[in-house]
């Protein structure tokens, strides 16, 4: 499957906004988004200052679109696998695409603070050092349920990353939806996380809606 392997931080400039995919770089003062002046904050390219055409209502929707990608890391047929499972659900539609991308499996392991970026989480994830309910899940694109609890495999938790995890993750806060045991390094979810339990960018997921409407 491809990926994309470039330097993650042009991703933010191009999307004009911090996307949080490098963990701790991303809030401190070496971040690009900080250190550049607003005047000189244009994407990146040798054609980055050129552009200043006012965008028109597809690209408003498509730049809406390609962040919400973008920061979960994930590819476009992918996305659009999330966005049809989001429309097949009763009510809001961008709601439920949000939610259906909270509970990815790599994103909980983000959320519960045991990787520094969702890039980290999804690696994690796919080297088995982590348990659904008991049973090893190697798949970043698992959706967990509530009641679901989300642990590090035994085998893993006497590597030396995961003693790291164990003395520093207590500090990192973790969403409202979400308890965790940092004894067992494991986490519940509680329920299906709210709007206005989602930390995030200011999204308007209803221009996803449009875009994939047309």
């Amino acid at each position: 499957m491809a990926r994309y392997t470039g330097p993650v931080c042009r991703i933010c400039r191009r999307e004009g906004m911090k996307l949080f995919l490098k963990g701790e770089r991303c809030l401190g003062p070496k971040c690009p988004i900080v250190q550049r002046q607003p005047a000189k904050n244009f994407p990146p390219g040798q054609h980055g200052q050129k552009r200043t055409r006012r965008p028109s209502e597809y690209g408003l929707q498509l730049r809406e679109k390609q962040k919400i990608r973008r920061m979960y890391g994930i590819m476009e047929r992918q996305f659009r696998r999330h966005f049809e499972e989001a429309e097949r659900r009763g009510g809001v539609t961008g709601e439920n695409l949000l939610q259906i991308l909270e509970m990815r499996l790599d994103n909980v392991v983000y959320r519960l603070g045991f990787a520094d970026s969702r890039a980290q989480a999804r690696q994690l994830v796919r080297h088995g050092h982590f348990t659904v309910n008991g049973r090893k899940t190697n798949i970043p694109s698992f959706i967990v349920k509530p009641g679901d609890v989300v642990a590090v495999r035994p085998q893993s938790r006497e590597r030396e990353y995961f003693k790291i995890v164990a003395e520093t993750a207590g500090s990192k806060q973790v969403p409202e939806w979400i308890s965790r045991d940092m004894a067992s390094l494991s986490g519940r979810i509680i329920n299906a996380p709210t709007p206005d339990q989602i930390e995030r960018p200011p999204f308007n997921e209803q221009l996803v809606v449009e875009f994939y409407s047309r």
